[in-house]
């Protein structure tokens, strides 16, 4: 019995039948695995364990076997359900990522420590992305210490972002309100967390201590001065012996800075210096007793010896290469002590004598040092500036509120109404300047003088007044002792120069010549001469000139 048609049979009732004996329809497996691994295995039987005639499939088959889905048979697959929403607080619950840190903190106002290292810890909680900064407490610290940051989000820059879990790393500064942290190393739960998603760390770093933190961990150190000087016959052989020297320090080269008087005692018992200053009356100053309490000085210190706490300890011979001695204090040589450069001037006669006798220095002469007074300074006024008179501008130079110069009352009533009126020429090397003309008037109750252009038609210039009343100093003369133009120097011929500009009078009004008959001692022979020629020409007959026309303006 055949389960596939004849060939060359029709497709009939009868013709085909199937196998009833047959129960295994499967289809034969392509795939095995061989040393672990998936390789393709070319099926010998058929479906129902038929034996293949030909034990070669095409690759096209291969893949049709292999991929074929069994829809006719089971129908479509069915989808498998999504995965399980899990909210971030419920996932993360409980997981925070810890970073060690440290940030350095100035300290101003301390002579032992300049800076502290303060170590904290960072937490960064996955559940909401916050932070919080957290500083252990270190016993006996002084400082308060704990929470340094509460738990919130913190933002990185100015645009609004916010610190992610991304952003954190080992060995990278984070800064948090203005305030830098350096993060040297994680816990192993963070480290196991960051290189799960693909952010590789960096290397741990060493945590910083505190200089100050640690110094106070090491024992106390005991200072003990050796001594193999016979103290006691010192002291027994040089009691009450005092060198007494005078010295002054300059401080006149610093701001506020003066000159003071000291003096300076040497006991020789000790070797011990005090130094005490001399106060004067009302010179501003509390009358303290003394500069420097007695105590040895030293002159050379040892390399190590810069940081040594020398306001608590007593320095010892240890610390010290060389003490000051008395042959150290000469007069006439500087010698400084404590940052101060004194100079000794005089001692005493016992000093003198001592010096003698031990080292065999005789002359100890006195050195003044009293400083000459430097000669006065005198006050130049600064120049004149051309606004107002220059007894007003003088005046802001000697006095805080200036007052107006004093003026003479009865020369102001005796010429009121009086003035003098001349016809004057620019001299001006430009043409069209040839051709103006000027009438100054002088006002003898005042002094002052005023210049008037007379405006002239199709003349291209705009007359009116062309100078106020005012004072016009001469030209050779100087702000302190200025020197003004007066009646006796306007006449027929002179040249009156005026802020810069010179000009030539050409003739006067007839109560000029008056004034001058009444005046005429006043007058130089040459102003008395330039008067009898006009008068001889006016008397002289001559044809009459167009421009002799005088102007009469009271400005």
């Amino acid at each position: 019995m055949v389960s596939n048609p004849v060939h060359g049979l029709p497709f009939l009732p009868g013709t085909s039948f199937k196998d009833s004996t047959k129960t295994a329809f499967h289809r034969s497996q392509t795939l095995s695995y061989k040393n672990g691994y998936a390789v393709v295995r070319r099926p010998t039987v058929g479906i129902g364990g038929e034996r293949l005639q030909v034990n070669q499939l095409s690759q096209a088959e291969l893949d049709e076997l292999a991929n074929k889905a069994p829809i006719l048979t089971y129908g479509q697959p069915k989808q498998a359900p999504p995965a399980e929403f899990i909210p971030a607080h419920v996932a993360f619950d409980k997981k925070v990522l810890k970073f060690d840190a440290y940030f350095q903190e100035d300290v101003p106002m301390s002579t032992e420590e300049h800076y502290r290292i303060r170590q904290v810890n960072i937490y960064y909680y996955l559940e909401d992305d916050s932070m919080s900064v957290m500083e252990p407490v270190v016993e006996n610290s002084g400082i308060p210490q704990g929470k340094l940051i509460k738990r919130q989000r913190l933002t990185k820059n100015d645009q609004g972002d916010h610190y992610h879990w991304k952003d954190l790393n080992r060995g990278i500064n984070l800064t948090i309100y203005g305030r830098t942290f350096r993060v040297v190393d994680c816990d192993r739960f963070t480290q196991v967390f960051l290189e799960s998603q693909g952010i590789e760390l960096n290397p741990p770093e060493k945590m910083a201590l505190d200089p100050y933190t640690e110094l106070r961990k090491q024992p106390l150190r005991k200072y003990v001065t050796p001594s193999d000087f016979d103290q006691l016959k010192q002291f027994l052989t040089f009691d009450k012996q005092v060198l007494r020297f005078y010295a002054i320090w300059d401080d006149t080269d610093s701001m506020f800075g003066e000159c003071r008087t000291y003096i300076i005692h040497y006991y020789l018992m000790d070797d011990t210096v005090e130094i005490r200053e001399v106060h004067e009356r009302n010179n501003g100053r509390d009358p303290f007793p003394l500069l420097m309490n007695r105590q040895r000085m030293p002159k050379v210190l040892v390399k190590n010896a810069k940081n040594f706490p020398q306001c608590v300890l007593e320095i010892s011979d240890q610390e010290v290469l060389e003490w000051y001695t008395a042959k150290d204090f000469i007069v006439g040589k500087p010698l400084t002590i404590l940052g101060r450069t004194f100079f000794i001037y005089d001692c005493d006669p016992f000093t003198r004598q001592y010096y003698k006798e031990k080292f065999g220095i005789s002359d100890l002469p006195r050195i003044d040092v009293s400083k000459k007074e430097p000669p006065p300074v005198k006050q130049e006024l600064p120049p004149y500036n051309g606004f107002g008179l220059i007894e007003d501008s003088v005046q802001n130079c000697f006095v805080l509120v200036p007052k107006a110069p004093k003026k003479d009352v009865i020369k102001m009533l005796v010429n009121d109404n009086k003035v003098l009126r001349y016809l004057a020429a620019l001299e001006s090397p430009i043409p069209e300047d040839k051709d103006r003309r000027f009438v100054f008037s002088y006002f003898l109750a005042s002094d002052m003088i005023s210049i008037f252009e007379p405006p002239v038609r199709n003349s291209g210039i705009i007359g009116g007044k062309y100078l106020g009343r005012t004072k016009v100093a001469k030209p050779s003369s100087t702000a302190e002792d200025p020197i003004y133009y007066g009646p006796t120097d306007f006449f027929i011929g002179a040249v009156i120069e005026v802020f810069g500009h010179r000009f030539i009078i050409l003739d006067t009004d007839d109560y000029v010549l008056k004034y001058m008959e009444n005046n005429a001692a006043q007058y130089s022979p040459e102003a008395l001469l330039s008067i009898q020629n006009r008068i001889q020409k006016q008397e002289a007959p001559a044809p009459e000139l167009e421009n002799d026309v005088m102007y009469h303006v009271d400005l």
